[in-house]
């Protein structure tokens, strides 16, 4: 290669490798798209992508999630995931800016090639920050096709490693080639050294198999644990693990109503459809991604995106146990209509109807297959206390985003 045309190419890699990465983080930040008043505009490019995908069960796959994020992770496993995730993307972004602004200093004060501060230990901390930052989003938003684009990412940032890296030796000669062989890659030497025995193929071999065949293990260990339970044919998810004994009170009650058993009744009984039923906090402030319960459930009309963004980042579970408890003195209050009124007292049952054409359905499990369908028919709800009725009201078709395919669980 000449060096005429050396940086024409060097440029068009840098540029496809950027590309990867910002596509892979806005693919990783649709939950806080999806929270901000912008959502009309990402999905109105993004959805189209989406249901694309979702119309063959060869591609199907790519829109599942494959790690709670709806309900709260119901066991220490799921939960140390979670916080991970947010701990690898404020680390990752961490590492990337204090070693971007060690590159440019040196650059500005003519300091010559980063050897110090973490390119003491690898050759590209600059990556290996966004890597971590990428994982944890593909964490925090676990659609299986975040770990698709990550692998895209982490196979480009490679290409674009080596690339600077012979260029670097163009450069600076026998300095930067001792740096090169005493320093590793992305890790540092002596593990790099056990990791490269198998070669490269059998690195991206690897890496294709625990990346994306540990999310679909993740997936089904998640599916396997969630808290689930059945009455009368309907299965039950609660939110929190912590109300099954409360579900288990008041499910029965909201079965027996007599507006409820008919809708029920109405359904198809074969082992092509299941009825899922959500437990959840009458504000349970993301029911809007089961479906359709009113405007206020519409993250994306609240405009609170910064705090939210915040929240949901530095406090993994807020935004899923966070406003659900009231803060009153219950024991002093009489029971009236400012009971009645209290988010606390009330609890939300959105019943779904799980079908499928091919498939049949035979436990509580597989109402979260990537290839059942979904349709929510309508929600309750219920006193707390008394099990008494306050509305029973139909849903549109679709979720709060309309058809994007959103959690499951």
């Amino acid at each position: 290669m000449s060096m005429q045309t050396y940086p024409s190419g060097t440029r068009i890699r840098r540029f496809t490798a950027d590309s990867a990465i910002v596509l892979s983080f806005i693919v990783a930040f649709e939950i806080l798209i999806m929270i901000s008043p912008f959502a009309g505009f990402f999905y109105a490019v993004f959805n189209p992508f989406l249901l694309a995908l979702n119309q063959s069960w060869i591609t199907r796959w790519l829109t599942a999630f494959f790690l709670p994020h709806m309900v709260v992770p119901p066991n220490a496993v799921l939960v140390t995931i979670r916080v991970l995730g947010s701990v690898l993307f404020v680390s990752g972004l961490a590492v990337f800016l204090v070693c971007a602004a060690q590159v440019y200093l040196g650059k500005l004060f003519k300091a010559g090639t980063a050897t110090r501060g973490l390119y003491r230990f690898v050759r590209h901390p600059q990556y290996v920050g966004l890597g971590l930052a990428a994982l944890g989003l593909a964490i925090m938003w676990p659609r299986v096709l975040t770990l698709v684009l990550f692998l895209v990412m982490l196979f480009l940032y490679y290409m674009l490693a080596r690339d600077e890296e012979r260029r670097m030796t163009h450069r600076f000669g026998e300095g930067y080639t001792a740096y090169r062989n005493r320093t590793g890659m992305f890790l540092p030497r002596p593990l790099e050294r056990i990791v490269m025995k198998g070669g490269a193929s059998a690195i991206v071999v690897v890496l294709c198999l625990l990346i994306v065949g540990g999310g679909f293990l993740l997936r089904t260990y998640t599916i396997r644990s969630l808290p689930l339970q059945r009455f009368d044919g309907v299965d039950v998810l609660c939110i929190s693990a912590e109300d099954t004994s409360i579900a288990a009170s008041l499910v029965p009650a909201v079965l027996a109503d007599s507006v409820v058993a008919t809708k029920l009744a109405s359904l198809p009984g074969n082992h092509g459809h299941r009825v899922l039923a959500y437990f959840i906090p009458v504000d349970y402030v993301m029911q809007g991604m089961i479906a359709n319960t009113g405007d206020e459930w519409k993250l994306f009309e609240q405009h609170k995106t910064f705090g939210m963004i915040t929240e949901y980042i530095l406090h993994p579970f807020a935004h899923l146990t966070g406003g659900h408890a009231h803060h009153m003195d219950m024991a002093n209050m009489k029971h009236g209509p400012a009971m009645y009124a209290l988010a606390a007292m009330k609890r939300r049952v959105i019943f779904i109807e799980i079908s499928s054409d091919t498939d049949e359905f035979t436990s509580p499990i597989d109402d979260f297959g990537i290839n059942a369908i979904r349709t929510p028919l309508f929600f309750v709800d219920v006193h707390l206390h008394t099990a008494e009725i306050l509305q029973v009201r139909d849903t549109p078709g679709g979720s709060g985003w309309g058809t994007v395919p959103t959690p499951v669980f």
